[in-house]
């Protein structure tokens, strides 16, 4: 077995590869102030950002669902490997060489499954682009490319290859390259023949099919020769790393583009992608092999943030699967918070189709919102009912109401309503109106949760509701000043080090009285105290993770380490009166507690105890007083 990743090396990856490049890859993130970034979580479905990252520390931490880390987390989770695959991946990416404490480096077969399959795809991605670029045999995949207008160069923007037709060119060519029979088949690039693993795909122009982050993770192969008797498109089988109702062609191309406009186009397939991109519609993306759903719009949520003026244009072709595929692309529509359209270009031709007959502009302008996606679905509906009877007018009223019920804006929901009845040839135009209003609230109420429950917590929200960690005892209250200052407190140790230290590390655990942070405050002063994050801030914070005795100290330490401190200018006054607050407050415990011993004691008990009890209290008051008039001098 490998031996462990050095430690040293593990900070280099941490310290080589910043954590906003890497979430970045994945979402769209904005500035959320205190020079943090938010965007929307990737390991829950949301409406709005709760999702932040701090950069300055390497830390991400969701408000909403509580999953938090560092970089290396981060990508354990959002692409479900090993702590030393993600390492591995990182390490790669910042052109670090690991080394493995028990055993000497790390030989490839010893490597972690996704890293492997990951990388077989990647030299199966070359070795295709290779021989559609230099072999005889691949001819036929350049003349399908050059009829459709892509040249060389358009074929190597996207990594177009091309597979022999022999039995098993590629599997040799892997096997060559130190890739077991077993990997090879479980990767999906070959599959069990009579004697051993063949070539999944062969005699196919081949389209790497790349996940968010770019990597290669699966292929599209179209057919070339009449021979084949397969089907004329041919993906990758479902696989450790490719799930294909998870992935959209061309979205590591497009992702920077969608997020910097809001808006992304959904075209139906590879060659569609390459004419959108190359006549400057740089946001084109397509499914692979499936029908656009649940799994693909979040990946689009994410880009687009869900503001108000996201668009989202499908473009499907015009005959009756294109329009079926748009009915059911509607049945999502309300997962978006972005408005949504349909495009059908004219004589129901594809982007590839019509930048071949009218040019670059013309596929560019069918990019442009023409119909919402509503009203295109309105009026399939609405097509299919003779309207000249009245029981035809009712029935297409009862399925084409729900439609209208379903429109995220109200006001247009209603001028649609208006709309609607003069379609159908309804005279009582507000009859329809008031149907589609019944039908809306109901499905509000239905609903459950309606949008403003699905709002992130704001500041003042968090500090109003408790935070969610396992075993921490009774639910805090952060409208509750003491556990509000005990926050505070531990933010500035965390986030500001060297604006408390070195008094805080002289806070007893004793001094928090919320289980969650007395666990918080131990755990720092494990990981050697606030002092230590003075020198070396983002180390101080790995420390501090590491030491934490349970998922959930760690939760609440990530947490912490990134919710923004409550006070528009931090410094060392403000750090003072925390500070001051905090003692001030342990301070008065304890003179409770000691009027309640004098009470007992001065009814018979040993003079003695009584002395030391009452110039106990006695110093504590002074102390107090001391505390009230010079503030944090006194500490």
């Amino acid at each position: 077995m490998a031996g462990r990743i050095n430690d040293e090396d593990v900070k280099a990856v941490r310290d080589a590869v910043p954590i906003d490049a890497v979430v970045s890859e994945y979402l769209q993130l904005r500035n959320a102030g205190g020079g943090n970034l938010k965007g929307l979580c990737p390991f829950h479905d949301e409406k709005s950002p709760s999702f932040q990252v701090s950069p300055g520390k390497g830390l991400f931490h969701c408000f909403g669902c509580q999953e938090g880390g560092d970089t290396i987390t981060f990508v354990m989770k959002v692409d479900h490997l090993s702590f030393s695959e993600a390492v591995e991946r990182l390490a790669a990416q910042a052109g670090i060489t690991l080394r493995y404490e028990e055993g000497g480096y790390n030989p490839a077969h010893q490597r972690g499954e996704r890293i492997r399959l990951v990388e077989a795809h990647k030299i199966a991605a070359q070795w295709y682009a290779e021989q559609l670029a230099s072999s005889p045999e691949a001819e036929t995949g350049r003349v399908f490319l050059a009829e459709r207008g892509f040249d060389q160069d358009a074929a190597v923007h996207f990594g177009v290859g091309y597979s022999p037709q022999g039995w098993d060119h590629l599997t040799r060519y892997l096997r060559g390259k130190g890739f077991s029979d077993k990997e090879l088949v479980l990767s999906g690039l070959s599959q069990d023949g009579r004697r051993g693993p063949i070539d999944r795909f062969r005699g196919r122009l081949m389209w790497p099919i790349r996940d968010i982050g770019g990597e290669v993770v699966g292929f599209g192969a179209r057919k070339l020769y009449e021979s084949d008797n397969g089907p004329k498109y041919l993906n990758t089988p479902e696989t450790a790393i490719y799930k294909k109702s998870q992935v959209l062609y061309g979205i590591d191309l497009a992702k920077k583009e969608i997020a910097k406009s809001s808006r992304a186009v959904v075209v139906e397939g590879y060659t569609d992608v390459m004419a959108c991109h190359l006549a400057g519609v740089r946001t084109a993306i397509a499914t692979c092999g499936t029908a656009f759903g649940g799994e693909h719009i979040k990946i689009l949520r994410r880009l687009l943030m869900d503001n108000g003026s996201a668009r989202v244009i499908f473009t499907f072709d015009g005959d009756a699967a294109g329009q079926k595929a748009a009915l059911r692309a509607f049945e999502d529509d309300q997962k978006f918070a972005a408005e949504t359209y349909i495009a059908i270009a004219p004589d129901g031709m594809d982007p590839c189709e019509l930048r071949l007959a009218k040019g670059d502009e013309a596929v560019a302008d069918l990019a442009e919102p023409r119909t919402p996606l509503f009203e295109f679905a309105l009026r399939q509906v609405v097509s299919r009912y003779d309207l000249d009877t009245s029981g035809g007018r009712a029935a297409a009223l009862d399925e084409a109401a729900p439609i209208v019920a379903r429109i995220k804006n109200s006001g247009a929901q209603h001028e649609v309503a208006v709309e609607l009845a003069g379609l159908l040839g309804i005279l009582d135009t507000q009859f329809v109106v008031r149907r589609v209003a019944q039908l809306a609230r109901w499905a509000r109420d239905r609903g459950g949760r309606g949008p403003a429950q699905d709002r992130p917590r704001g500041a003042d929200q968090q500090w109003a509701q408790a935070p969610r960690t396992a075993n921490s005892g009774p639910a805090l209250t952060l409208r509750n000043p003491v556990y509000a200052a005990e926050r505070e407190l531990l933010k500035l140790a965390l986030q500001r080090p060297e604006l408390v230290s070195p008094a805080f590390d002289a806070y007893g655990v004793d001094e928090f009285t919320a289980p969650p942070y007395a666990a918080v405050r131990q755990t720092i002063a494990e990981a050697g105290g606030a002092e230590f994050g003075v020198s070396d801030p983002q180390e101080y914070l790995v420390r501090v993770r590491e030491a934490a005795p349970d998922d959930a100290a760690r939760a609440m330490v990530t947490e912490l380490a990134v919710e923004p401190i409550l006070r528009r200018t931090v410094d060392e006054t403000y750090a003072g009166t925390v500070l001051v607050q905090i003692r001030r407050r342990a301070v008065e415990r304890r003179i409770r507690d000691i009027e309640f011993q004098m009470t007992r004691l001065s009814s018979g008990g040993d003079p003695g105890q009584l002395a030391a009890v009452q110039n106990e209290m006695w110093v504590l008051q002074q102390y107090d007083q001391s505390l009230r008039e010079r503030g944090a001098a006194a500490l």
